[in-house]
């Protein structure tokens, strides 16, 4: 057990150096002074190399080989499982590549936002030129001679293959955009909007809501970003969301989404602290959890109602004079541009599209310079809509200015499992709905603790859904009843 304790202590060291980095992004996306950027480029590429090196130093290499899994107890196996696929990854890219990777993907997003606000892609495609080039570089390197796209995804979701997800993608887009067609041809819900409210007000109100899903605040933050996300783990893990003065409710549900994420990181086994097996599962496991949070809880009947009366207590009468106000807006099925504000039936389509496309991106099926061609004939196929400015559609999202090619499924394969383990937990939870009445979604949220969060990576993600839900399969099926009836109630199908 000595030596175990030696590379567990090795892992350690490597850990703390990217949970440093982890705070550096979160610094660049919130508190930088704009003329920093290529500093923190600097910075970043220097502290990933050295991360990297040591990945793929000799020492950490012998380390590896003392440790026999015959002498290790459960964690242990996983532990030394998840070790040695870290290290056989770092081993098959150069440390030149990681650091042009994290230098590039630095000032790539301060590119993309400068482009976003400005309206002008063409002060963003030189940045994803390059990175595209390294990220293909980058996948070729950890192929070998498999599939380039599934070596990137493997960051983000191991053990899940595109072709299984794209099976299940192709099963569950003719189910969505069939219950879709259904939805906008039934009569449409009133349009109705809510009363414009302070960013310092709306702060509070997302602060108050992050409290009342068991976010610790006294081992995290609430800040605002351009883009929402959540840094850190354990102790420190701190969350973002962003203002709207005339969008109260894209304020509180994103701030909901990172919550869940939050949640789950200061949930995981403390007994698991800097170990390989202390980190989520997966970012489908991840995005279950703040999918699940935002959709099901935050979004149902029950809850919505207690938000709107919530809501009418804190900022007076105006525009909550109907209880179910919250629940309509929330839950409006309509035609729009915006990943992050679409409705939970049609938003498993902006991710597929976009899982094409990088997909293709990487291939090298379609090139840079054909991109937004290739994204606005898509939406425009898929949504019916003319994509009128660059905001609306290829620079709304920060994912590929960060290198994060891979990502984007996740999304869906988040909403997926977080349809199994509803089904699932309203077994264990009959009275949930009574529970969310009452502005009280921590049952919910120990549920998941017990059934997701504490194990960390101990299981493989798909172990992990089947294990939580007693169902050897794992499919969209829960997630389609799911949308079908709540959406069948609401549209009177």
């Amino acid at each position: 057990m000595k030596d175990y304790q030696c590379l567990l202590n090795y892992c350690r060291t490597t850990t703390s150096l990217g949970q440093l980095s982890g705070l550096a992004v979160w610094d660049q996306e919130t508190m930088m002074p704009p003329q920093g950027a290529e500093q923190r480029a600097e910075q970043l590429s220097a502290i990933t190399q050295v991360i990297h090196e040591r990945a793929q130093s000799d020492e950490f290499g012998e380390l590896i080989d003392r440790v026999g899994a015959a002498q290790l107890d459960e964690v242990g196996v996983a532990n030394l499982r998840l070790i040695r696929r870290h290290r056989e990854r770092a081993m098959a890219v150069p440390p030149r590549l990681v650091a042009r990777i994290a230098k590039s993907t630095s000032l790539a997003t301060h590119c993309w936002a400068r482009a976003k606000k400005n309206e002008d892609i063409s002060l963003f495609l030189p940045s994803l030129k390059e990175i595209v080039s390294l990220k293909r570089e980058e996948a070729r390197a950890l192929a070998r001679d498999g599939n380039p796209y599934d070596a990137l995804l493997e960051a983000f979701e191991p053990d899940v293959p595109s072709q299984w997800i794209e099976q299940t993608f192709a099963r569950l887009r003719s189910q969505i955009v069939r219950l879709r067609d259904r939805i906008l041809a039934a009569e449409p819900l009133q349009q109705r909007r809510l009363n414009g409210l302070s960013e310092a007000r709306q702060l509070e109100l997302a602060g108050q809501l992050a409290d009342c899903f068991g976010y610790n605040r006294e081992c995290g933050r609430l800040d605002i970003s351009a883009h929402p996300f959540t840094c850190g783990e354990r102790q420190d893990v701190r969350i973002t969301t962003r203002i709207d003065p005339s969008d109260i409710l894209d304020c509180l549900y994103s701030t909901i989404h990172e919550t869940g994420h939050a949640v789950y990181e200061q949930n995981i086994n403390s007994n698991f602290a800097m170990m390989p097996v202390g980190n989520a599962a997966s970012l489908g496991i991840h995005e279950s959890q703040s999918r699940f949070c935002e959709n099901q809880i935050a979004r149902s009947r029950p809850f919505s109602e207690w938000l709107g009366n919530h809501l009418r207590k804190n900022i007076g009468a105006g525009g909550f004079d109907d209880t179910q106000i919250v629940y309509e807006i929330g839950n409006q099925v309509k035609a729009g541009y915006i990943r992050t504000k679409a409705d939970e039936v049609q938003y498993n389509l902006h991710i597929m599209m976009r899982f094409d496309l990088e997909k293709q991106l990487i291939t090298g099926e379609l090139e840079v310079s054909d991109l937004e061609e290739a994204w606005n004939a898509r939406f425009e196929s898929d949504f019916g809509l003319v994509v009128k400015k660059p905001s609306e559609g290829v620079l709304q999202d920060i994912h590929w200015a960060s290198g994060s090619f891979g990502y984007f499924p996740t999304y869906t394969l988040g909403n997926i499992y977080s349809g199994c383990l509803h089904a699932a937990l309203l077994q264990d939870i009959p009275d949930l709905d009574k529970q969310l009445s009452a502005g009280c979604p921590m049952e919910a949220v120990k549920w998941m603790t017990e059934k997701v969060h504490r194990f960390g990576a101990l299981f493989k993600p798909l172990d992990l859904i089947r294990q939580a839900t007693f169902n050897d399969e794992v499919t969209e099926a829960p997630l389609v009843d799911y949308l079908e009836h709540k959406f069948g109630e609401l549209y009177g199908l």
